[in-house]
């Protein structure tokens, strides 16, 4: 049997999605400031979820580690995406543990209701990391930051809006499974209410070879029912024999 094209979909997407919201959880770059005040106008200010980096876009030089002066980790959108983004990347290799347990890979049919579940699964954890992800994005002017002239979405940022979305969209295509399920439900409960309706169709002829032998009856000796002596029988002589005949 051929894998359904929802359960290919989700298996393509789900995985892509967990790698882009690893990468936007690990990265210090949900926002980027430019030409800093008294620093030098090419240096570029980035701030992520666990780390504050500076980089001199002229030497390519990189520090990271920088000192939280401002109290940026303690805004109340970024602890929410610290206590989000870690729970969403553990569910969505669950769910992917499980979507491995039911879309055929070693077995002739699929299970549909695991499959089904496992989109669900997935689903949830886009949405664990769609709300950190467009949170921050909503309170981004408002989180305190060093004085710039410039700044913008980080890339770390647009990982996470990616990898969300194609978790959503996996998962919500690994759920229609769940669709199927039902009809194999209902059709299971069917056959075992009415055992014989699934047995439509022509009736089956039996084989010749299955068919028992009837044995024919013995012959039997012919007998003529007319009597070939009559008139030539006489009371004083006996019965011709076969030699007479």
């Amino acid at each position: 049997m051929r894998t359904p094209a929802v359960m290919i979909v989700g298996l393509v997407l789900c995985p892509c999605g967990l790698l882009l919201t690893l990468i936007s959880t690990l990265t210090p770059c949900w926002r980027q400031l430019s030409g800093i005040t008294n620093k030098p106008p090419d240096l570029v200010y980035q701030q992520g979820i666990w780390d504050l980096c500076q980089e001199s876009q002229s030497s390519r030089q990189r520090q990271c580690g920088l000192a939280d002066d401002l109290g940026y980790f303690s805004q109340q959108p970024v602890q929410v995406a610290k206590g989000l983004m870690i729970p969403s990347l553990v569910v969505t290799v669950l769910g992917l543990v499980v979507a491995a347990l039911g879309v055929r890979c070693w077995q002739e049919e699929p299970h549909y209701l695991l499959a089904g579940i496992s989109g669900t699964i997935l689903f949830a954890s886009g949405l664990m990391s769609l709300i950190p992800v467009a949170w921050y994005n909503h309170y981004l002017s408002a989180l305190p930051a060093p004085a710039a002239n410039a700044q913008e979405v980080g890339y770390s940022l647009v990982l996470g809006y990616l990898g969300s979305c194609l978790e959503l969209i996996g998962g919500f295509s690994l759920a229609l499974s769940l669709h199927q399920s039902c009809k194999e439900c209902r059709r299971t409960k069917a056959a075992a209410k009415y055992p014989h309706s699934s047995q439509q169709g022509p009736a089956a002829v039996p084989s010749p070879d299955l068919v028992p032998y009837r044995q024919k009856p013995a012959p039997q000796a012919f007998s003529n029912p007319m009597d070939v002596l009559e008139g030539e029988r006489s009371y004083w002589r006996p019965p011709p024999c076969d030699s007479d005949l």
